[in-house]
Order: structure tokens, then sequence, then C-alpha cells
């Protein structure tokens, strides 16, 4: 059964005449027929009865009714899908770090919510390793995460540029001195987040890069963790900066500048290469690479 012999059995209804149905759906008599046909034989019944006029029998009545409902419901569809394409709408699942989505989403996805309330977004937290490999297998449709190497499997834009700030407690040496040499890292009790976290990344290839051997005190999962234990002046740590604005401003934490290292680090939005992108998610990245960077830090 397809749309168009559902069509012809409607327009027969309605002409009781096979010629004057096919010259209103521009087919020939004998096609006419022959739709009618497939129908009956895939349905085992006669539709129509072939006297004149034409008329339907009673389970040809009993079909029409169900045809205009079938056509009723794809039409439907078809509006339904050319709403989604003008206006946006639809699920999207993001996967991102648990840092950036404490600093970040709560502004964006308000924006969404105002601008676009049918984009339904949501959030999984997880590393950066595993962001990038659930982009990769489409387990999440978009993933928002600190870039670190260039990956030909993904398409991927810069949103903003954080960066990893060392941190201390008040009662720290370094707190009252305000900075820091490479040299200070060699012998400096560190708090470093465990690995596959972003962070923990940005340290390793530090700490490479300087030829540190660090003295790890402890190593934890989360910012959260990370910043109590330092309060506690059990050793410093290195941490996006974003995450601690609220302990620098009520004073339970200090940056400490690291001299001459390049902390910077760029914040990207990613999705896999040559996938379908639905109106949603076009929407949704649109307006995310257009943000400011202001939108994405906040006034602190």
């Amino acid at each position: 059964m397809n749309i168009n012999q559902l069509e012809t059995l409607i327009t027969i209804s309605k002409t009781m005449s096979f010629r004057k149905a096919g010259e209103l759906l521009n087919l020939t008599q004998p096609a006419v027929s022959a739709q009618i046909k497939s129908l009956e034989d895939e349905f085992g019944t006669v539709l129509v009865d072939r006297n004149q006029p034409v008329t339907l029998t009673d389970s040809g009545r009993v079909f029409l009714e169900h045809a205009y409902r079938i056509l009723h419901t794809v039409e439907d569809l078809k509006q339904r899908l050319a709403d989604m394409e003008s206006i946006p709408q639809g699920n999207i699942s993001v996967g991102t770090t648990a840092s950036i989505a404490v600093q970040i989403l709560p502004r964006v996805l308000s924006y969404f919510q105002n601008q676009y309330p049918l984009i339904k977004p949501s959030i999984h937290s997880m590393t950066s390793s595993q962001i990038l490999s659930s982009v990769e297998n489409g387990s999440v449709d978009i993933g928002i995460s600190y870039l670190f190497d260039k990956n030909s499997t993904v398409e991927s834009s810069v949103l903003y540029y954080d960066t990893f700030e060392l941190i201390v407690s008040p009662n720290h040496p370094l707190a009252a001195v305000g900075h820091a040499t490479a040299n200070d890292l060699h012998h400096l009790p560190l708090i470093l987040m465990t690995p596959g976290t972003a962070v923990r990344r940005f340290t390793d290839k530090l700490f490479r890069e300087l030829e540190i051997n660090p003295q790890v005190v402890m190593e934890l999962s989360s910012s959260e963790e990370v910043k109590r234990v330092v309060e506690l002046n059990l050793g410093a740590a290195i941490i996006p900066k974003n995450c601690v604005a609220n302990e620098l401003r009520l004073g339970t934490l200090r940056l400490v500048n690291l001299d001459e290292i390049e902390t910077s680090q760029p914040v990207v939005v990613m999705y896999k290469t040559g996938r379908y992108l639905s109106s949603a998610m076009l929407q949704f990245l649109n307006d995310l690479k257009g943000m400011p960077q202001t939108k994405f830090l906040g006034s602190e």
C-alpha cells in the first residue's frame, strides 16, 4: 500500500468514475484500475463496485474512512517536519566537564530556554577524554570541552579561553608573594586532579615541558574537592580560574601568578565530522559560537 493508492480510492469515491479519477490524478484509466486492484489484492477484499455508476462496497467505505485518517496523519507529519526546520526544536545531548558545567551552562541554558523553548538540551558530565570519545561514537550530540589536540574526527570551534591558575590557601607562604616560577613548582606540594580530567592533562603537559617531577600529596576527582583541601592548606593546586571565582571573592583562596608560563587553554564546542545536524543542533551551535566571551565568563 502506498499514499498514491489511497488518494486514488478517495478520488474515485468523489467522482464515481475510474475515467474521471484518472483525469484529476493525471493517470490513465488502466493505471487507476491497477492501483485499486493492488489494494484489493493486498487486503483480500473488494473495495469498489465497478458497475455504473462506480460506488464503494461496504469494505470500501470502511477502508475510505481509514484512508482519510492515514492521509491526515501524513500531512500532520509533513507539517511537523517543516516546523522543525523553520522553528528549531528537538532534544540535544551535550557532554561537558563538571567544571565547565558549573562555569557556563547556567547562563547558556537560561539563554536557550528564553530564546528557543522547544530546544531541550540534556547535560552529561564527564571527563575531557570521555567527551571526545562520546562525540565520536554518537552517544552525545555535542561536546563542550578544553581542546588539547586537533582531531580530524570532530569539527570544533573555540568558544572562549580559560586559564589554569595556581591556587593556595591565604595562609600559604606563596599567598603573600603572589607569584611563582617554574623552579618553585619543583618542590611545591601539589594536589592534582585524577588522570583523564582536563586539568590533569594540562598539568601533566606542563610538567613534561618544564621537566618537573611534581610532589603529589593527593589526587582528587573533582574541582570542588580540590578547592576544599587547598583551603585547609594541605597543598597548592592548578585549577581553572573560573572555578574559584566565588572563593577568591570570599578570600578563602588566593591566586598565584605563574611567571613566564602559558596557562591559557581554549574551550571548544565540538560535534562529529560529517554527521547530520538537525535544526535544533544548528541553532544551538550557531548561537553558542556567536556568543561573546563575557557570556561564558560572566562578570566575576
